[in-house]
């Protein structure tokens, strides 16, 4: 009669989604210990032979708890086709961003400013920054705050997710304003240890508000004499990139990178062993304002401008 009891109750923790694997040893251990003789020994060795099923759904939720909101998918064995997706964040938790997979920068590193002569100051209030109906909203706003005219978000995926070679593909609708710089880009690794240019940076999307529609792709990297160097494509006259959504991706081996818009190919570099383009590169997405890129000014009827993000997918 026992027997048959806990196969009946073994069943249906297989079936059931609402037991957690803990809540299940809470219980096995109850059971175990209620059935046991006064001398601590089982009455019956077959009531703790556990289906191999409940073992396969309880490392499977216990996977889940670990990972969380996490991009990185587990178990992903990718065959080197660039079909394979081994990272993503679909921003589809309403709320804040996922901080297994970013995190918000908002120090800014040069005297209270940011580089490039930009003139906002990146915050993580949800003003700025908020994940809202599917997609990661990053807002530039004119207003006043800690001596700046201007507040934006920028959020990287340093120390949390970077890869090398690849597949990265991001989903994009860009803010409309002169003097908007949405970009989408990454920086090696080693940023910390050599710094910038020699690191190198792979920018797969940047906009000048002033110039709507044209999309730069753009490498950086530091010559023989270590100054800066970088080869650009500046050809890209995209349609309604303020109005609807584009593809930016960029695939990467140690052979070349290839920049693509909407799957065309718009610009190729040649990568070579003694350049910074192989190693891991982690994610910045951003919106700056004003800086060097855009002429150095801020359309003067300015208000607000938002770059929306529907995924971002890395590929392998």
């Amino acid at each position: 009669f026992m027997q048959l009891k806990f196969v009946k109750l073994n069943q249906f923790l297989i079936m059931s989604k609402l037991f957690s694997f803990k809540k299940i040893k809470f219980f096995l251990i109850f059971l175990i210990t209620s059935c046991s003789k006064g001398d601590g020994s089982i009455l019956n060795d077959s009531l703790i032979q556990l289906d191999p099923n409940l073992q396969q759904i309880s490392q499977s939720e216990s996977k889940e708890e670990v990972l969380g909101c996490s991009g990185k998918i587990p178990d992903a064995n990718f065959s080197g086709d660039l079909k394979t997706l081994i990272w993503s964040d679909e921003f589809d938790q309403d709320g804040s961003i996922c901080d297994k997979n970013w995190y918000a920068e908002t120090i800014p590193p040069n005297n209270g400013s940011w580089w490039n002569n930009e003139f906002q100051y990146y915050t993580d209030r949800s003003e700025n920054l908020l994940v809202e109906n599917g997609t990661l909203k990053i807002t530039a706003k004119r207003e006043k705050y800690l001596n700046k005219d201007f507040t934006s978000a920028r959020i990287v995926s340093k120390g949390l997710f970077s890869f090398m070679y690849g597949k990265i593909e991001v989903r994009a609708k860009l803010p409309k304003g002169g003097g908007t710089w949405p970009a989408i880009w990454m920086l090696g690794d080693n940023f910390d240890q050599v710094d910038w240019p020699q690191c190198g940076e792979i920018d797969i999307m940047e906009h000048d508000g002033f110039k709507e529609g044209r999309i730069h792709t753009t490498v950086h990297r530091a010559n023989d004499n270590g100054d800066p160097v970088y080869f650009t494509s500046v050809k890209n006259e995209i349609k309604n990139v303020t109005e609807e959504f584009h593809a930016y991706s960029l695939v990467w081996n140690n052979q070349v990178l290839t920049f693509y818009i909407d799957d065309i190919a718009v610009y190729s570099y040649n990568n070579q062993s003694i350049f910074p383009y192989n190693q891991t590169f982690f994610i910045i997405l951003n919106v700056a304002m004003g800086g060097n890129f855009v002429g150095n000014k801020v359309d003067e009827d300015f208000k607000s401008g938002t770059m929306e993000i529907d995924y971002v997918r890395v590929y392998k």
